[in-house]
């Protein structure tokens, strides 16, 4: 079996990894139209897809297709399936499903989406085969990256596909809320919307919001009691079937919570609530992480720039286990190798705190109560599975999935960045702020469309 970085402890540092340049095999398209099915079976569960605000969807795609416009699809991000479930849909059932209302494309539909370079990283082989043949486009988080930015900015301004990221910038974990919104699929689409203006191009730039939420059946419950017992399993408490969900649920969580601050030595942990708790627990696994990698902060605020700092951790942790621009150890002293080794073994114990931080950030959600809808209890016991399991040292392909029956795709109207341009030359960060409101409002508001729907 492959050695997989992500799961087990690394003793060894890994070459950089070399991608292609991205562009659309016909060959991959193929391979996916074959291999995807199984897949999202086994890893998903194989759910009946809805569409939500499907006008919006369609003219975006048919727009974009045909020339008359450039558009940015900013998904949401909560479940981690996100970009296979939208890759599949698009490439081989919206055409059919915009034929039954009379709507054409110029074109076969596809999206180009946008992925951090972590992810080739630990996701193995197919990933590294399949994201550049399919048109995905890597992108450093937290490293200057010109020659990624150059590549998004071109695909978004050339067209004709759609180019697609997410704002939230990396599983959010809460489908039914917006925690963290960045500005950088705003800031491209301004980019783009002002090149498409000084060529004399009519097309317009817009930015298609995509809210994406898995509803469930009546076996989600007995999933729900499963998972329940094996966390409880997990940390060595009594099988409480006489409690409700939610009081097993905040027995859990307390002690895991618990077991956490013995481990960062936070002495005050009967205090404050349960949020407060967790982020002295964040603060401090953030500390500890970057004490391991020698990284020094200038400024030591939490709050104010807790996303730069947890996008560098991980930054400097992959680039100590995969080392850039590195391609042969051949020449290299058995010394030399040695230490770098040692590197990318702290590294990956560093990682551990980051994978940790990187999740509880998004668990400051209120407790469940018994008549919570089935999809709300279903993601507050996964992540509750994932708050054991990264506090043991896992990441995200460690989480436990309980299949949906259906995944809602809710669009809402698209925000046309060329209108804006105007206000944005008159003070850029004052539009940027308003175009992110209005983002953020748009997806809240597919938040309670799809409530409607089912």
């Amino acid at each position: 079996m492959k050695y997989k970085p992500h799961k087990k402890p690394v003793t060894r540092a890994f070459l950089d990894i070399e991608l292609p340049e991205p562009r659309i095999s016909k060959l991959a398209i193929f391979l996916i139209r074959i291999l995807v099915r199984p897949y999202l079976f086994f890893f998903i569960g194989f759910a009946k897809i809805i569409l939500g605000g499907e006008k919006h969807l369609f003219d975006a795609f048919k727009n974009s297709l045909s020339g008359k416009s450039r558009c940015i699809i900013a998904f949401r991000h909560p479940y981690g399936h996100e970009p296979q479930i939208l890759s599949w849909f698009f490439l081989f059932k919206l055409r059919a499903l915009a034929a039954r209302q009379k709507i054409k494309f110029s074109q076969r539909p596809h999206a180009l989406f946008v992925y951090g370079y972590e992810v080739v990283r630990w996701g193995g082989w197919t990933a590294r085969f399949f994201m550049p043949r399919v048109g995905a486009m890597p992108v450093h988080h937290n490293k200057l990256d010109s020659k990624g930015m150059a590549r998004i900015n071109k695909a978004i301004y050339e067209g004709p596909y759609p180019v697609a990221l997410s704002p939230e910038g990396q599983v959010s974990y809460t489908a039914d809320s917006v925690p963290h919104l960045e500005p950088g699929v705003i800031r491209l689409g301004f980019t783009a919307a002002e090149k498409l203006k000084k060529s004399g191009e009519e097309a317009e730039l817009e930015i298609l919001p995509l809210s994406v939420h898995f509803r469930y059946g009546r076996g989600a419950e007995k999933e729900i009691e499963k998972l329940l017992s094996r966390i409880e399993k997990i940390c060595s408490l009594p099988v409480q079937k006489t409690l409700s969900q939610t009081e097993r649920m905040k027995i859990l969580r307390e002690h895991i919570l618990s077991v956490n601050e013995k481990l960062y030595e936070i002495n005050d942990e009967a205090s404050g609530s349960f949020e407060e708790r967790l982020e002295a627990i964040i603060e401090k696994a953030l500390l500890t992480a970057e004490r391991i990698m020698g990284i020094k902060n200038e400024d030591t605020s939490f709050k104010e720039n807790f996303f730069f700092r947890i996008y560098r951790l991980r930054q400097v942790c992959w680039d100590k286990i995969y080392l850039p621009g590195v391609l042969s150890f051949k020449g290299m002293s058995v010394l030399e190798r040695n230490i770098i080794d040692l590197s990318a073994g702290e590294a990956w114990y560093a990682g551990r705190h980051q994978e940790l931080i990187d999740f509880c950030w998004y668990f400051r959600v209120p407790l469940p109560t018994e008549e919570t809808e089935l999809h709300k209890k279903v993601e507050y016991v996964q992540n509750l599975y994932d708050f054991a399991s990264r506090s043991m040292g896992g990441t995200i392909s460690e989480r436990k999935n309980i299949f949906p029956q259906r995944i809602i795709l809710q669009s809402a109207p698209p925000l046309n960045l060329s209108e804006r341009l105007e206000g944005f030359h008159n003070d850029k960060k004052a539009e940027i702020n308003l175009a992110m409101e209005d983002m953020e409002k748009a997806f809240l508001d597919c938040i309670e469309d799809a409530d409607k729907i089912l």
